[in-house]
């Protein structure tokens, strides 16, 4: 079978599984016990927008709650080019080889057309694909904001529930995404290649603020000395921007992903930082404001899905948003006069319901 036909086949089984239905208690059962076909089941249905979907995930993530908080995240970042990927697997089966489980969380650009994964991690990692003790998820960040899925905090859930120990969320690495993901992480790693142009020109104070880890990929013997230089430049930078966590001085590692060079160190590295923070309890104290962060971006869009929902206040938005496009007034004074708009009308509701 050539690979035009396999990937034919695949995607022919993808759809085959997921017209298929289960229940909940079936999909927690799957979870619990390592399934991934079905973990992957549930995944899907916590990305899915239909209505009936969306009550079927909440249902079934209040059930594996109880069960999630015991790994550690791990957001990936860098620019293309950086071998986050190679760095990933490589990594991961450090990782396995150590013991531990692993859940990979690929975030790939969204297709313009169909709103689909366009890089396909799965097919990038091939090696850590076939660990049994690994779980790989490329997940469409579909226009999201910064190229991050916006169902990956739930999707992190799931694979806690599943007993993986370490959880990787590779993002596409473009500007805003770096925020989102250290918005719901515990390590930041930040991989940094020389030879891009960027150097410390292109090192944006806002990420190294939010960095733990960095890490100096795809350093060989011809490059070793510029790599050094680069060490010592960014170990100055940082020196200039006050630390994220006290006590914690973050290291600039050199190494080679695909030469398994240096990922040891990482390994060290990302556990010692997890043991300081656990130690100072900044730990929990972190996940609580994450939390409390993904609530606030919920209730941002429930209140944004029902008032479109709304034939009127639908029209009001519309009305309101190609103001604010076409310039006729400030964006957000339209913004303003739109949300003043609903709660007035909201209130006038109100009042008439109770004088039924």
């Amino acid at each position: 079978m050539n690979k035009t036909n396999y990937l034919l086949t695949i995607q022919r089984l993808i759809l085959i599984f997921e017209s298929m239905k289960f229940s909940t208690e079936e999909l927690v059962e799957g979870i619990r016990l390592g399934n991934k076909r079905l973990i992957a089941k549930a995944i899907t249905l916590v990305e899915s927008k239909k209505s009936e979907h969306r009550i079927q995930a909440e249902e079934l993530l209040k059930i594996v709650m109880p069960f999630t908080g015991k790994s550690i995240r791990v957001g990936i970042t860098g620019v293309p080019g950086a071998g986050k990927s190679t760095f990933i697997e490589n990594f991961g089966r450090l990782a396995i080889s150590n013991g531990k489980k692993v859940a990979v969380l690929a975030i790939d650009p969204s297709s313009a057309i169909n709103k689909g994964s366009i890089l396909g991690d799965k097919t990038r990692m091939e090696e850590l694909a076939k660990e049994e003790n690994a779980f790989i998820r490329p997940s469409p960040s579909s226009g999201f904001l910064g190229g991050v899925a916006n169902t990956t905090f739930e999707t992190m859930m799931i694979c806690e529930a599943a007993g993986y120990d370490y959880i990787l969320i590779e993002t596409v690495g473009v500007g805003q995404s770096e925020v989102l993901v250290a918005d719901i992480t515990d390590v930041f790693l930040f991989l940094k290649i020389i030879g891009g142009g960027d150097e410390l020109q292109g090192i944006k104070r806002g990420i190294m603020e939010m960095v733990d880890v960095i890490f100096i990929n795809k350093v060989d013997a011809d490059n070793l000395q510029k790599a050094k230089n680069t060490k010592l430049e960014l170990k100055r930078a940082l020196d200039f921007i006050p630390p994220k966590e006290k006590n914690w001085k973050i290291p600039v590692l050199l190494g080679s992903a695909l030469n398994n060079e240096g990922l040891g160190e990482v390994f060290e590295k990302i556990n010692e930082f997890i043991d300081l923070k656990k130690k100072t309890q900044r730990f929990e104290e972190v996940r609580v404001q994450q939390a409390e962060k993904r609530f606030e971006y919920w209730v941002q869009e429930y209140i944004l899905g029902m008032m479109k929902r709304n034939n009127s206040v639908e029209e009001a938005y519309i009305e309101h948003k190609k103001n604010a496009s076409a310039m006729v007034s400030n964006p957000s004074t339209e913004a303003k006069l739109f949300v003043e708009k609903f709660l007035r009308d909201s209130r006038s509701v109100s009042r008439d319901s109770e004088n039924i």
